[in-house]
């Protein structure tokens, strides 16, 4: 090749690479940015127009749920909370009440919802079984070596702030609802992970009901 053609091929590949890059751009301006003010809104009052029901309803003031099968979303991780509404539109989580209100919510909902929540401080939970607290620190700290299932902590923290964007905080939450959505994973009810169906088929009712209390004293 010519040398002194290359510098020319150089600023024609620059030039390729900065127009990508304002088309890039311009397609994440086109993304609906998260509104925490409209979220808490259709939070709290829904949208009777979309027959949208207010969240509140259910999950309580502020995200802090006082209906024991209903989670707490206070706090939770706002990419995390916008994903779960999206699975709720798919077989991977089907359920009857969140699918049907999901199925009217449009991505800037979803993510306004979210972003409403992420900010919201989580009232404490507390174990109840002081019998079973202690198996279930262990398994979350340490998991199950004989089973395979690995410890909690290492994707939901020590404390059970979880991972943002990944893993969802657990601190505080009710216990019925963390035993539940174990063994909905166990029995492949709810699909949109992986890695918990994995780790859950290899649980007890037990163990799962051990950890489920502990997490609902972390802070």
């Amino acid at each position: 090749m010519n040398r002194a053609f290359l510098p020319c091929v150089k600023s024609l590949f620059v030039a390729m690479l900065a127009v990508s890059s304002i088309a890039y751009a311009a397609e994440e301006n086109k993304a609906p940015k998260a509104d925490a003010a409209k979220g808490e809104a259709l939070y709290s009052t829904g949208d009777n127009a979309r027959n949208i029901p207010a969240c509140v309803a259910c999950h309580g003031a502020a995200g802090n749920s006082t209906i024991a099968q209903n989670p707490k979303l206070a706090a939770q991780h706002d990419a995390y909370i916008a994903k779960q509404l999206a699975d709720f539109k798919t077989p991977q989580r089907n359920n009857p009440v969140m699918s049907s209100i999901a199925n009217g919510l449009t991505e800037a909902d979803m993510k306004n919802v979210a972003a409403y929540l992420d900010k919201q401080t989580v009232q404490p939970g507390a174990a109840k079984n002081k019998e079973t607290v202690e198996a279930g620190k262990k398994i979350y700290r340490g998991g199950i070596a004989e089973k395979n299932v690995p410890a909690c902590a290492g994707c939901h923290g020590a404390s059970g702030d979880g991972i943002p964007a990944q893993f969802p905080r657990l601190a505080g939450q009710h216990q019925e609802y963390t035993a539940a959505q174990l063994t909905a994973f166990r029995a492949g009810t709810r699909k949109n992970s992986p890695q918990m169906t994995t780790i859950a088929k290899r649980m007890s009712d037990e163990e799962i009901q051990a950890v489920a209390d502990y997490v609902a004293g972390l802070k």
